[in-house]
C-alpha cells in the first residue's frame, strides 16, 4: 500500500499553523509558572467545561483514534463497548462518589490519596507501577505520530520522533498541567472538525447507514456470523463464537464493564488530574460528566469509518486498500491514515492530518503532565528529598524537579517508542497493561473508600498480587495466532483465546478478583492504624455527604449524571 501523501502549501500551512500555536499557549503560560502548585496541579483554578473537555481530549490519544478505527473494521459496533458500557457508568460513578475524595481530601495525587488512606508502602508501589505505565503509554503516542509522519508525510522515522518530542516537550515545560489542559480542549476541537468529514464522505460514498449495512451483510456472512453483527452491540454476545470479539455478555459486562473500566476513569491518575485540577469541588464533580457527552458520541466519529472502510475493502472500483500482515489479512491500524487519503481534498486533508497529529500529541503531554507530578510529589520528595521547612526554598526546588522530571519523562518515552515498535497491536498491547495495573488498584481504591476496616498491610499485598497474578494468567494464556511471546504464553501454553481483547478482559478480572480476595481476607486479620478521625474525607461512612443546595438545579452533578445515563441507555437499545 502507497500510504505517501500528496501534501499542497495549504496543508502544510494548517500543520505550521498548529504547532506554531501549541508552542505560544506554552509561552504565554509560561510566566504564571512560579510555584511547584502552579506547574503541576494548575493552580487548581479551571472551569468545569475547560476541564471536562481535557479529561475526554486526553483519552483521545493514539489508541483512540487509529485504534478503535481499526477496531471498527475488525469487530464493528462491538467496538462501542468500549464508549458506553466501558467508559460512561465509571465516569458517573467517579463523578458522584470518588471525586468528593480525591478533591476534598487535598491530595494531590492518586498515590497520594493512597498514602493517606493507607500507607507509604502503598503509595510508593502505585506511583512505581503509574510512573511505568505512563512512560510506556506515552511512547506508545510516540511511536504512532512518528509511523504517522513516516508514512504521511514521508519524513524520517528517527526525526519525527524527535521532533514530536520536542513540540511535546517545549509547550509542557513552558506552561505546565495547564497548557496540556489548554493544549487539549484546542486539540479536542481540531479532532472532531478533522475527521468529521470522512464520517460524512464515507456514508455518502456507501448510501448512508442503510446502505452500509446493506453492503456490509454479504461481508460479514462471509467470515460465518449473522449479517447484521457488524452493525449491533449487545445482541450477539450469548457466546463467544458468535460475534467478532470473541467474548460473551459477562466477559464484557464484567471485565470490560466493571473491571476495566472503572479501573481506568477511576484510578487512572492521568484521567483524574484533569478533574482534580477543576476551580471547586462542584467542577471537579462535573467535570467526568462533562466529558461524557461527547465521548458517547465519539464512535459516531471513529468506529463508522472503521466499518465503513470494511466495506470499501472489499467493494470492487473503490480504490481503497490496507496492508497486508498475511495473505488476506490487513493491518487495520491503518485504516483512518488510507480513508485520510481516500476522501480528502487539499486544504481539508491538511486538517485531517493535524487531527491525528493532535490526538497522538494529546496522549503524550497528558501521560508526560501525569509522570512528572506522580515523579515530583509521590517519588522524589517521599523518598529522594522530603520538604525541609522553608516553603519558597521547597517550592522553588520542587518547581525545577518537575521540570527536570519533564525532560526526563518525553526523553524516557523515545526510548519507550523503540520499545512500541517491537509490539503488534498497539491497542491490545495498551489494554494489556490497563488489565495488569489498573484493575487490581481498582479494587484496593475501591475498597478503601467504602469499607473503613480496609487496612494498609492488605492494600498493599491486595495490589501486589493481583499485579502477579495478571502476570501468571498472561504468561499462561496466549491469544489465537500469536506469533511472539509479548501477546502471552511466555510459561506456558495453557489456555489458548480466540482473540487478544478476550484475553485482556479476563485478565482483568483474575486480577481485579485476587486483589479483592486477599485485599479483605488480610484486613480482617491485620490491625487498622487509621483512626476514625485521620479517615474522615477519605471513607464514605466517615465523610459529610456533598451538598449542592446552593446550586442551580441544571448545574447539580446528579441532575447531570441523569442526563447522561439516560442518552447512554438510549443510544444501547438503538444499537442493541
Amino acid at each position: 500500500m502507497d500510504t505517501g501523501f500528496t501534501l499542497s502549501w495549504i496543508d502544510y500551512a494548517i500543520m505550521i499553523v498548529y504547532f506554531v500555536f501549541v508552542l505560544g499557549i506554552g509561552w504565554a503560560l509560561k510566566r504564571h509558572m512560579k510555584t511547584a502548585n502552579a506547574f503541576l496541579e494548575a493552580g487548581r483554578a479551571m472551569p468545569a467545561w475547560v476541564a471536562g473537555l481535557a479529561f475526554i481530549s486526553t483519552n483521545l490519544g493514539a489508541l483512540e483514534v487509529m485504534g478503535m478505527t481499526g477496531s471498527g473494521a475488525k469487530y464493528g459496533m462491538l467496538t462501542t463497548h468500549f464508549y458506553w458500557i466501558g467508559a460512561i457508568p465509571a465516569m458517573v460513578f467517579l463523578a458522584l462518589f470518588m471525586m468528593p475524595f480525591y478533591y476534598g481530601s487535598k491530595a494531590r495525587s492518586v498515590p497520594e490519596y493512597l498514602k493517606l488512606r493507607f500507607d507509604e508502602k502503598t503509595r510508593g508501589l502505585n506511583a512505581i507501577l503509574f510512573a511505568v505505565m505512563t512512560i510506556l503509554a506515552s511512547g506508545i503516542s510516540m511511536y504512532a505520530l512518528a509511523i504517522l509522519m513516516e508514512r504521511v508525510l514521508e519524513w524520517n522515522f528517527h526525526l519525527s520522533l524527535v521532533l514530536s518530542a520536542a513540540i511535546v516537550l517545549g509547550y509542557t515545560y513552558l506552561g505546565g498541567l495547564s497548557s496540556a489542559i489548554y493544549n487539549e480542549v484546542l486539540q479536542f476541537f481540531i479532532i472532531v472538525f478533522g475527521l468529521l468529514p470522512i464520517v460524512i464522505l464515507c456514508l455518502m460514498d456507501l448510501g448512508g447507514w442503510s446502505g452500509m449495512k446493506e453492503q456490509l451483510a454479504p461481508i460479514v456472512s462471509a467470515k460465518g456470523f449473522a449479517p447484521d453483527t457488524w452493525t449491533t452491540t449487545w445482541k450477539y454476545t450469548g457466546t463467544a463464537s458468535a460475534n467478532p470479539m470473541g467474548v460473551e455478555w459477562y466477559g464484557i459486562f464484567a471485565g470490560l464493564g466493571f473491571v476495566l473500566s472503572f479501573g481506568y476513569w477511576c484510578t487512572n491518575f492521568l484521567i483524574v488530574q484533569r478533574a482534580m485540577s477543576a476551580e471547586s469541588p462542584t467542577a471537579a464533580r462535573n467535570t467526568p460528566l462533562i466529558g461524557a457527552l461527547p465521548k458517547m458520541f465519539i464512535p459516531f466519529l471513529i468506529i463508522v469509518p472503521g466499518i465503513a472502510a470494511l466495506v470499501l475493502l472489499n467493494k470492487q472500483g473503490s480504490g481503497f486498500t490496507l496492508p497486508e500482515i498475511a495473505p488476506g489479512q490487513y493491518n487495520y491500524d491503518y485504516t483512518i491514515i488510507a480513508l485520510l487519503k481516500q476522501y480528502l481534498p487539499a486544504g481539508v486533508l491538511g486538517l485531517g492530518i493535524t487531527a491525528l497529529l493532535a490526538s497522538f500529541m494529546s496522549g503524550m503531554a497528558g501521560n508526560v503532565s501525569a509522570f512528572n507530578t506522580v515523579w515530583t510529589y509521590d517519588i522524589y520528595q517521599s523518598y529522594i528529598r522530603p520538604v525541609t521547612g522553608n516553603k519558597d526554598a521547597d517550592d522553588r526546588h520542587y518547581l525545577t524537579v518537575g521540570r527536570m522530571a519533564t525532560v526526563f519523562g518525553v526523553v524516557v518515552s523515545i526510548a519507550a517508542a523503540y520499545l512500541a515498535s517491537l509490539f503488534g497491536n498497539i491497542m491490545d498491547f495498551l489494554q494489556t497493561i490497563f488489565s495488569m495495573i489498573n484493575a487490581p488498584l481498582f479494587a484496593v481504591i475501591f475498597l478503601g473508600m467504602f469499607w473503613k476496616r480496609t487496612t494498609g498491610h492488605g492494600a498493599f499485598i491486595g495490589l501486589l498480587s493481583g499485579f502477579f497474578v495478571a502476570l501468571l494468567h498472561h504468561g499462561l494464556t496466549s491469544p489465537l495466532g500469536a506469533a511472539t511471546l509479548v501477546k502471552g504464553g511466555w510459561i506456558y501454553h495453557a489456555y489458548v483465546y480466540p482473540v487478544e481483547m478476550a484475553q485482556n478482559f479476563w485478565t482483568a478480572i483474575f486480577a481485579f478478583t485476587t486483589a479483592s480476595i486477599v485485599t479483605v481476607a488480610l484486613s480482617m486479620i491485620t490491625k487498622q492504624l487509621k483512626t476514625d478521625d485521620d479517615l474522615k474525607g477519605l471513607v464514605y461512612s466517615l465523610t459529610p455527604k456533598f451538598r449542592e443546595e446552593h446550586v442551580r438545579w441544571y448545574y447539580r452533578s446528579s441532575t447531570l449524571a441523569i442526563f447522561v445515563l439516560a442518552i447512554a441507555g438510549l443510544l444501547t437499545i438503538l444499537f442493541w
